[in-house]
Order: structure tokens, then C-alpha cells, then sequence
């Protein structure tokens, strides 16, 4: 085998035979790095200027760069900024420290429906926004960061991300008074017989980061979940600003443990935020179990018939099976598992092999899940960025993605981000965890009805779709149907217990066929 040493003044070439060790003495230039780190954030941030694309990492409250956002905040100036980030920020922390300045015009995000204020400023016409699929946000990212201008993905097609239905802006005084800026009409191709719609890059001025150790070069490392839309978001920008935890000596990080190349990042400053956790949710003590339910009786009710829901939803949970979990009714189910069951738990905002809920000592609030809640990891478990784990969802290696709906059709559509007018949840991952309902099984767990007792099954979705033709099943507290997606029929195949033909017929807004054995539970 023919091997090259390279020295700085000269090449040789050396010959490299079994069992013979080579020493070779090269003329290398020795020269010291230029430091990359600043003394203070608000010398940092001063070339941020008006009408910026701001990329902004973090995911809920966890990695969220709060330092430089604060001293961004005190710069009254810079205004009319495109804030991109997975939220909208949460009270005085992420983007939300710039909505309280009024610095920020736009919007571009996956899960804004945390942020209320902002909520409200967007359905009062106050704000623009650019609602866009959690996985699709992150490769969107991705791409620019790879010199690739647009990609096709399945996420969205055949929804409002594709025909541009979702406004960007409505008209001062809000939803009543028109839209003022149109949504964004997506191209879409077939291809092996799959509709995909053409998604362009965002490009970045400037990046906000924070990250757990970064060198003086700016070498980067995430501690657990602060991976998240971090790492790509560094990779994008003109300018990229990361905040650290702990700043290390150059040469004290392992190669093998780099995150993000130095080569990514133009300035680094000492991190000095508090971290923040949006949900803090703890295992049950033991203690617990025998304490009596302050809930109202109604509320008791509903609680029972949702973990009624959860635990015939766990039946189909098969053991070595891969497994994502909304958030709401699917977050029950891990409690039903059937002995010798076990599966791995898939969170998308980075995380495989997620554990259960933490004790009081446990928290951490570098480690959560998707619905922003404290949680551990199991032995064998693994975290990445979102870039990876849309990969993983998007790309049919997840066995079986469980998630609640506003609305499911008796074909198979899901509805389950928006209220046009009312309420903007956001999409989040919901749109690429259905994108691939051939390799991904996709099941729905739901009340049967909605809180004023209309049906939530229909033969058409009235609500904005998440994804169509997608759901192969649906648990609700009454009955299990599967779904035909290719001819668009139901077909009832389980009735829950003390639960009759004749209730689910009232309380279902489509036909639907029963199953000659039909079985009650």
C-alpha cells in the first residue's frame, strides 16, 4: 500500500509493507491559533444589524443561547429581524426576549404554539410567520450549510404547506380582516409513485448558539439534548456566536468527541444564563400511589379514559420495536407495555433509547423530550441533532410513530396543528412522522369526540391536514378501527368494554364497516 507523508516543505512517498514500522522526521510549521474567544456578549453581537436572518438554537428552553439574545435585546436599534428557531420562545427567554423589544418582524418555525404572546401578536396581524414542518425546518437548515439551494421531501405534500394555505401575515386587527401576506405555494413531483413537494434553503446572517464545552477555537460539544437545530444552525451562518458553558483550552477536546468544527465558528463568548427547564415532570413516588385524586369527578373520568385509550394502544407495541410518542394520550402507553416487552423509545428532538420520567435528583435540564419535559435515558440509549433524527423518521427506521388529532378522516387523513383564526399550535414533527406511512406505521390515539361532543372521525377533515392517506389506525376510548388507506374505508374491529355498536355509530361522522368477529375488549 502506497502512503504520503506531507510535511510543509516536502512530499514522500513511502512504501508500507506488513509487520514494518516506519519512522519518518517532517519540517512542519508550528504556529499558534489566534484565539477565537470574546470578553464580553455585547461586543460580540455588535455587527448584528436591522433585517438579519437571526438562527437561533434550542429546542423548548433546553440549549436555548440566552446570553447573547440579552445582549441583543439591550441593542434597540437592530430591528425588523427574521428570528428562525424550532419555537417562538417562552417569556423572557428565547426569541420571546425579542418579541418583548419589539425587534423581531418575522418568524420562521416548526412549534410556536409555546409562546402565546406571540400567538396572539401573529392572529392580530401584528407579525409575520412562516410555519414550516419540524424535520423540514432542520434539513432546510442543513442545506444552505451544504451549498444545496432546495431539496424534495415528502413532509407537507398533499397538506396547507404544499397549496400555500397557511398566511404568513393577516391584515392589521387580525383574522377577520384578510390575509395580508399569502402563504407560500410549494412545487411538488412524483417520484417511484410518491408525491414530493421542493423546499428552499434558508440561508443565515447570523447564528446564535449555545453549546456545553467549546475550545478557543471554537471546536464545539453538546451536552444531550442541546444538540438539537444547534448543530446545523452553526454550520449555516455568516456570523456564528456560541456561547459556552465551559471554555476549554485548544487540544483539551478528543477529536473523536467534536460536535462542530472550529472551521464553522467565528466567535465564542462564556455563557452566563441560567439553564431553564419549560417542564419540569417527575416519576411517581412511591409514596404517590395510594394518595387520593383532588380531580373533579369529570376530570377523573376523562383521566381514566385516556389511560383506557393508552392501554390498548400498548398492545401494539411489539418487543424490539422502534417507537416514537406524541405528546398527550401517547406519553401513557409506556405504563401498559406487555411483559417481556421492550422498545425503543424515539424522541425527535434527539434522543433514541429514552427512559422514563426522572426523580427530583435526576433532573437535568439538558435532557428532555419532545414535549419539552424532563426525562432519563435508558442503557444503550444514544442523542444526536434533529437533522439526524428526522433522518431517522423521515427515512421509514422508525416501526411505529403513535400521535393524538383535532380530526382523522375515514381515509386515513390527519388534522392536528391549527384552527385557522383561533389557534396556532405549530406543526412540529407531526407532518415527517407521518411522511412515511409504508415503513412507518401510523396510529392515532384520540377522544372519540370533542369537548362540545362533535365527532372527531369524519369522512373529510375540515381542518388544515398534517398528512393524507397516513393513519392506519385509530384507538379511541370507545373502539379500535383500521384504515384502509388505499380505498379510504374504516373498518371497526374492537369495541372497549361496556361500550355498544350503536354508541360508536352515533358518535362517528362517517360509514364505516364492522368486522364479521368483532371482538370487545
Amino acid at each position: 500500500m502506497l502512503a504520503t507523508y506531507v510535511s510543509r516543505a516536502t512530499l514522500v512517498p513511502v512504501l508500507f509493507k506488513p509487520r514494518v514500522t516506519v519512522l519518518l522526521r517532517g519540517r512542519w510549521s508550528s504556529t499558534v491559533a489566534q484565539s477565537k474567544v470574546w470578553e464580553s456578549p455585547d461586543e460580540a453581537v455588535k455587527d448584528v444589524k436591522s433585517g438579519d436572518v437571526l438562527l437561533c438554537g434550542g429546542f423548548g428552553l433546553a440549549g436555548v443561547p440566552d446570553t447573547l439574545l440579552a445582549a441583543l435585546a439591550k441593542r434597540k436599534d437592530v430591528t425588523k429581524l427574521t428570528g428562525v428557531s424550532n419555537n417562538a420562545g417562552a417569556g423572557d427567554s428565547g426569541l420571546g426576549k425579542l418579541f418583548n423589544t419589539k425587534q423581531i418582524d418575522k418568524v420562521v418555525a416548526s412549534y410556536p404554539g409555546g409562546n402565546k404572546a406571540f400567538e396572539a401578536l401573529y392572529l392580530k396581524g401584528e407579525v409575520s410567520l412562516e410555519l414550516c414542518p419540524q424535520g423540514t425546518l432542520v434539513e432546510r437548515l442543513r442545506a444552505h450549510a451544504a451549498g444545496i439551494p432546495a431539496f424534495f421531501t415528502p413532509t407537507g405534500a398533499s397538506t396547507a404547506v404544499e397549496d400555500g394555505s397557511i398566511p404568513t401575515r393577516y391584515n392589521e386587527g387580525g383574522f377577520a380582516n384578510g390575509v395580508k401576506i399569502p402563504g407560500i405555494k410549494k412545487e411538488s413531483r412524483e417520484f417511484g409513485g410518491r408525491k414530493y413537494i421542493m423546499e428552499p434553503a434558508i440561508a443565515g446572517d447570523v447564528a446564535f448558539i449555545r453549546a456545553w464545552k467549546v475550545d478557543e477555537v471554537g471546536n464545539c460539544v453538546f451536552r444531550y439534548t442541546q444538540q438539537n437545530f444547534s448543530t446545523v444552525m452553526a454550520k449555516n451562518a455568516k456570523l456564528t456566536i456560541v456561547e459556552a458553558d465551559q471554555i476549554v483550552p485548544t487540544g483539551s477536546l478528543s477529536p473523536n468527541a467534536i460536535h462542530v468544527p472550529g472551521i464553522y465558528v467565528d466567535r465564542v463568548v462564556q455563557s452566563t444564563a441560567p439553564k431553564q427547564i419549560e417542564h419540569i415532570k417527575l416519576a411517581p413516588s412511591p409514596s404517590s400511589s395510594g394518595e387520593q385524586s383532588t380531580l373533579s369527578a369529570e376530570k377523573e373520568f376523562a383521566q381514566k379514559m385516556r389511560h383506557r385509550t393508552a392501554k390498548r394502544a400498548a398492545k401494539e407495541l411489539k418487543d424490539g420495536f422502534y417507537v416514537n410518542l406524541g405528546i398527550g394520550i401517547p406519553t401513557l402507553i409506556p405504563a401498559y407495555l406487555e411483559p417481556g416487552v421492550r422498545v425503543w423509545l424515539q424522541s425527535e428532538n434527539g434522543i433514541l433509547g429514552m427512559g422514563p420520567y426522572p426523580t427530583a435528583e435526576q433532573v437535568d435540564p439538558d435532557l428532555i423530550n419532545a414535549g419539552k419535559e424532563t426525562v432519563t435515558l435508558l442503557p444503550g440509549a444514544s442523542v444526536f441533532d434533529s437533522s439526524e433524527s428526522f433522518a431517522m423518521i423521515r427515512g421509514g427506521h422508525v416501526d411505529l410513530s403513535i400521535l393524538g388529532a383535532m380530526q382523522v378522516s375515514q381515509g386515513g387523513d390527519i388534522a392536528n396543528f391549527m384552527i385557522p383564526g383561533k389557534l396556532v399550535k405549530g406543526i412540529g414533527g407531526a407532518m415527517d412522522l407521518v411522511s412515511n406511512p409504508d415503513q412507518t406505521k401510523v396510529i392515532v390515539v384520540m377522544e372519540h369526540c370533542a369537548k362540545d361532543g362533535s365527532p372527531k372521525i369524519l369522512k373529510e377533515c375540515t381542518l388544515p391536514l398534517t398528512g393524507a392517506r397516513t393513519v392506519s389506525q385509530i384507538i379511541t376510548e370507545l373502539a379500535v378501527f383500521d384504515v384502509d388507506r388505499k380505498n379510504g374505508h374504516l373498518e371497526l374491529v374492537e369495541l372497549q368494554e361496556g361500550v355498544t355498536l350503536e354508541e360508536v355509530r352515533a358518535k362517528t361522522g362517517c360509514d364505516f364497516k364492522v368486522r364479521s368477529n368483532l371482538s370487545k375488549l
